[in-house]
């Protein structure tokens, strides 16, 4: 048993380490799963807290997987631990059972699961972390309880900075189909063998008070006034196998509405794209988030820098020839741009560099 115990801590450990990780490394992402799930429970107001609750919840999970496997406050960690895994599994089987959202976000985007998937991982979990709750006797600390609570500290530590520091200089690792060295219109592809949802329409009649549904295909043709038309209902004939392309609302629209996606992709030359999602309030917020200096030396280069916002009635006038301001979708912003805002280096539709707006000079690296 003892040798049972150890190796589930060791493994259920590292998992919940991996699992924070990958998801410290993009903290914005597990914000705005959790603004799904307050958005489906009708709890809007807490949309405002999402970033707070991500940011901690990454450091729980990291915390518990090191206390957990140092084996210091066996009884306190392996409690934690098997709380925070029922809770995930709470999660999970919501998203399995209620169809309305359609992934947990459990392991973030660089691993996506499904969602029987990530509901049998926590069910497995579940078992693991409480057999290591009851067995807890034979957990015994590899360091000192000085040593431990300094490895704690410095795996608490270095969750909540990592976070801090990618939520201003985007995620070390970029999983999303918007990452450097991605052509749009190869992500905005279906694959080759997906298959759509196929649907026949039934028309529904009434007649001497019975109800008469009729296909497309037997529709007859002598319907006469005494035939009261009900409704025309949609029926799934054949479900298709659920691929789609990796991009799907990625459209950028002029002022004037017409949509210029294509034409812009299939520039010759190198562009700039700053992915704005909103405009600050202020003249001086939006001084602190759009450097001066990046746009005049962009119009010096006559290098086009587009502006794609889903604020484009607040956009300020601007002096530079060279910007055009384009609007697109809030959420596939928030997507490509976790950071407000981002510039991407581009070449026809071949993402070359991004960077957010702190790095924003490094963009010239790429435009020389």
């Amino acid at each position: 048993m003892k040798t049972l115990v150890n190796t589930l801590r060791w493994l259920v450990g590292l998992l919940f380490i991996f699992s924070g990780l990958i998801k410290v490394n993009d903290p914005s992402g597990l914000s705005f799963k959790m603004q799904e799930f307050f958005d489906v429970w009708g709890i809007h107001w807490m949309n405002s807290l999402s970033m707070t609750m991500a940011i901690f919840m990454n450091v729980c999970e990291v915390v518990a997987g090191v206390g957990l496997i140092l084996g210091i406050s066996k009884r306190f960690f392996s409690g934690f631990l098997l709380l925070l895994i029922i809770f995930f599994t709470f999660l999970t089987s919501y998203v399995l059972f209620s169809g309305k959202i359609t992934a947990c976000g459990c392991l973030g985007d660089c691993i996506p699961l499904t969602p029987i998937q990530t509901f049998a991982k926590d069910v497995v979990l579940t078992l693991m972390a409480l057999l290591i709750y009851e067995k807890r006797e034979h957990i015994q600390p590899y360091f000192s309880r000085y040593l431990s609570v300094i490895i704690i500290t410095i795996a608490l530590l270095g969750a909540f900075g990592t976070q801090l520091y990618v939520l201003n200089n985007l995620p070390f690792l970029d999983c999303l189909p918007y990452k450097v060295g991605n052509n749009l219109l190869e992500q905005m592809k279906k694959p080759a063998n997906a298959t759509a949802d196929e649907f026949a329409y039934v028309f529904e009649y009434k007649k001497d008070g019975k109800t008469i549904e009729y296909s497309e295909t037997n529709l007859p043709e002598n319907l006469d006034s005494s035939y009261v038309f009900v409704a025309r209902n949609e029926k799934l004939v054949k479900k298709g196998n659920g691929l789609k392309a990796k991009i799907v609302d990625f459209n950028l629209k002029t002022a004037s509405g017409n949509d210029t996606t294509e034409a812009i992709l299939h520039l010759t030359g190198k562009y700039v794209m700053m992915m704005m999602k909103q405009f600050p309030n202020s003249e001086a917020g939006f001084n602190e988030l759009v450097n001066e200096n990046v746009l005049t030396r962009l119009d010096a280069q006559n290098i086009p820098l587009f502006i794609v916002t889903a604020d484009a009635v607040h956009a300020p006038v601007f002096k530079h020839r060279n910007i055009t301001v384009l609007s697109c979708d809030a959420t596939v912003i928030k997507t490509a741009a976790r950071v407000n805002p981002t510039y991407f280096v581009m070449k026809g539709a071949d993402i070359l560099a991004k960077y957010s707006y702190p790095n924003a000079e490094k963009i010239f690296t790429y435009l020389k």
